[in-house]
């Protein structure tokens, strides 16, 4: 009977993780859009601004007018943004995380029966040195 609401505990647990999981990927890819339409609007906006109403019209960087570096910069952004939704976030998502939690548990572990393995001997030898420090007093 314990095991069993053990069980329907843990599985709650990993439902509501899951959801938590979803709903942050629900977050970044909702302002993985929102980034997309604010560079849309701006770059049309920055070309009007540029062409149409002639503001900065004489500066020029390397050839091009200002609002095309300001696009292509913008642009980059944009792009450093699509690789963390969608690249960095598929290699470094939760299941990585977990695979890293379960690494350094496993470590942990190693370590602790070293630990006792070491404490044990400890123990033995002082044991063994007071039965010897015993038998000589006898």
């Amino acid at each position: 009977m314990f095991s069993k609401s053990k069980k329907e505990s843990r599985n709650e647990a990993e439902q509501r993780e899951q959801y938590e999981y979803a709903q942050e990927r629900i977050n970044q890819k909702k302002g993985l859009l929102s980034h997309l339409i604010y560079f849309v609007v701006g770059a049309i906006i920055l070309a009007i601004i540029n062409l149409a109403l002639g503001i900065g019209k004489e500066f020029l960087f390397i050839g091009y007018h200002w609002y095309v570096w300001a696009i292509v910069i913008w642009a980059f952004l944009l792009l450093i943004h699509v690789f963390n939704v969608f690249v960095k976030n598929r290699f470094m998502g939760k299941e990585w995380e977990h695979r890293q939690l379960e690494k350094l548990k496993s470590l942990q572990e190693k370590k602790i029966i070293e630990l006792e393995k070491i404490a044990e001997k400890e123990v033995s030898e002082v044991k063994k040195t007071e039965n010897n420090i015993n038998s000589e007093e006898e």
